[in-house]
């Protein structure tokens, strides 16, 4: 019952992936907004909600390594599986997508991130601290975003850009795809995660590595959904968007809500290992970022090859 249960949530999450992004498209579309950014906002924080829910039940349940694990392997995985898996089914033409500044504010988030998981505790002050970097973010967002409306040559090349895109969907139509992806988002990850932790259990694996593995790769689920409809329909910005702002989502909003309401001590673990393989995952996208280069086959494959090791290491 607990495959057929997991198998079910991997449905809803491919659905709702599709969904979220139809949806985010064309609301960029009809308010004038870049899909870079809505998928900044909008969909990171659709794709977000599992992890926020499972880190808060890990730190109420005082299983702190679910709570890290979660969001440090969730990240890694972002980068590694949930960029590599789409490229190798079509190539992300990252090289039209201008995601510099982005970049830069997700490299900071994981820095910032890093520095106060040395404390030994993410305490509530650390969440305060996280929560108001994730207001600087959002604030910057909403900035460009009103930049770009009142550019109407951009606004209008940014319609030649999108393909698939129906500029005069029904408004209706419009936040019946955003509804149907957020709730089915995390709807999805939750009931695969759940059963998929009752297998894990069987098995006797901790709760970090649990954390870091079958959970991380979980929550990762519904960004990898997302991004694989996005690659499929040639919109890389939304794609690479999704990933970057996820990132900073998971490392700013979801641990420091959760420190806010419970402490989340630190695995010395983490420290060690986990959090440096995290910011070189990050680190890795350099080139598609700042160089302009596509994600090609590849580059999926070798991505994908490094976080099958990363996990075989881990589980070892």
């Amino acid at each position: 019952m607990e495959w057929l249960l997991v198998s079910l949530g991997l449905i809803i999450l491919l659905l709702a992936g599709d969904a979220l992004v139809r949806g985010a498209v064309n609301l960029s579309l009809r308010v004038g907004i870049p899909a870079l950014i809505v998928s900044l906002t909008i969909v990171a924080f659709g794709t977000s909600a599992p992890e926020l829910l499972i880190s808060l039940q890990a730190a109420m349940k005082d299983a702190p390594g679910i709570a890290m694990g979660n969001v440090v392997g969730s990240n890694t995985a972002n980068i590694l599986l949930v960029l590599g898996v789409p490229a190798i089914l079509a190539t992300l033409h990252t090289s039209h997508c201008n995601s510099r500044r982005t970049y830069l504010f997700m490299i900071a988030a994981s820095l910032l991130f890093i520095a106060l998981a040395f404390q030994g505790v993410f305490t509530f002050w650390s969440g305060v601290i996280l929560l108001a970097a994730l207001s600087i973010v959002l604030g910057d967002a909403f900035y460009q975003a009103r930049c770009h409306r009142r550019d109407a040559k951009a606004l209008a090349a940014e319609e030649e850009e999108v393909e698939g895109a129906d500029p005069d969907m029904p408004w209706w139509r419009i936040g019946l795809f955003m509804v149907l992806g957020l709730i089915g988002l995390p709807l999805g990850a939750d009931l695969m995660v759940d059963n998929a932790e009752v297998i894990a259990r069987r098995y006797g694996v901790s709760d970090t590595v649990i954390g870091l593995t079958l959970i991380a790769l979980g929550t990762s689920l519904p960004e990898l959904a997302t991004t694989v409809m996005a690659a499929l329909r040639r919109q890389a910005d939304v794609a690479l968007g999704n990933v970057i702002g996820s990132n900073m989502f998971n490392l700013l909003a979801i641990i420091g809500i959760t420190s806010l309401v419970h402490p989340i001590p630190v695995d010395p673990e983490f420290l060690e290992f986990d959090l440096w393989v995290m910011l070189g995952a990050s680190i890795l996208i350099v080139p598609f970022v700042f160089l302009k280069q596509d994600i090609t086959r590849r580059w999926g494959i070798a991505l994908t090859v490094m976080y099958l090791t990363y996990i075989l290491v881990v589980l070892t």
